[in-house]
């Protein structure tokens, strides 16, 4: 087992990445950085992407070209026992939830405990109900994923994503589902992890509330182009962004389509 990385704040960068299936490129000369304990959004269009950026960043998919790199150490250079270290440093929300349906909500949070730690069955017993109290789930340690609400599905999985308290959350399309209440209280629980525990977080996402509810910085992918086309704060850019379709996209009515 890779030793334990120490966890603190985290750095990233993005540089001159391009990302292509094969022959077809999805985008290309990406450029970024996100700061530590910053809440950072991707947004763009349906199709543009964000997903696939994301997977390239948390190790389920290789660029084309260029680098991700985590406090200045390239992550797809890296040998695989330390991008296995930068890994543990990462927690994962992806868009479903993705809890297994046939354990409780307490063994669900417990399984990262159970794989990459060393902890007694009481100590881990002690940080699921601590993690779930931290989501607004106490007392529901017992239930299965079909007994709660889907935002409490939501919440659940971010506990379980908590579970070896990462230095950088990522979120993929987290408010994908719900209604606008349950899509709020989650925004507001994102930033209260950032404000109490110094988290980085990053998010997917197309929700125009979400998006000006959270981010301190965005970048913007741009579909047709195949780059992206702004980088900043969504509400500065929403003004102030010399491109139209920036703010167009920012500007837009509530209906549109979440891309995978």
């Amino acid at each position: 087992m890779p030793e334990q990385p120490e966890h603190g704040a985290i750095n990233i960068e993005i540089q001159n990445l391009t990302m292509a299936y094969g022959s077809f490129v999805v985008m290309r000369d990406l450029d970024f950085s996100i700061s530590p304990g910053e809440v950072f959004v991707i947004m763009g269009g349906s199709g543009c992407g964000k997903s696939t950026l994301m997977r390239h960043m948390i190790g389920l998919m290789a660029p084309a070209k260029g680098q991700v790199l985590y406090d200045g150490v390239s992550f797809w250079d890296s040998d695989p026992e330390e991008r296995a270290g930068m890994m543990r440093r990462f927690g994962v929300l992806y868009q479903s939830g993705a809890l297994w349906s046939s354990m409780t909500l307490a063994e669900n949070v417990a399984l990262p405990l159970q794989q990459y730690t060393d902890l007694t069955a009481e100590s881990i017993r002690e940080l699921v109900s601590l993690k779930l109290a931290l989501v607004g789930l106490a007392g529901f340690d017992e239930y299965f994923p079909s007994e709660i609400s889907g935002g409490m599905r939501k919440r659940a999985g971010l506990a379980r994503a908590m579970a070896l308290d990462p230095d950088v959350l990522f979120f993929d399309e987290p408010s994908a589902g719900l209604d606008p209440i349950s899509a709020r209280l989650l925004d507001d629980l994102i930033l209260e992890l950032r404000d109490s525990l110094g988290t980085t977080i990053v998010v997917v996402t197309h929700e125009l509330a979400s998006i000006f509810a959270i981010a301190d910085n965005s970048v913007f992918l741009d579909v047709d182009t195949k780059t992206q086309i702004a980088l900043g704060n969504p509400s500065t850019l929403r003004t102030e962004s010399p491109d139209p379709k920036v703010r167009k996209f920012l500007t837009r009515g509530e209906s549109d389509n979440a891309d995978g």
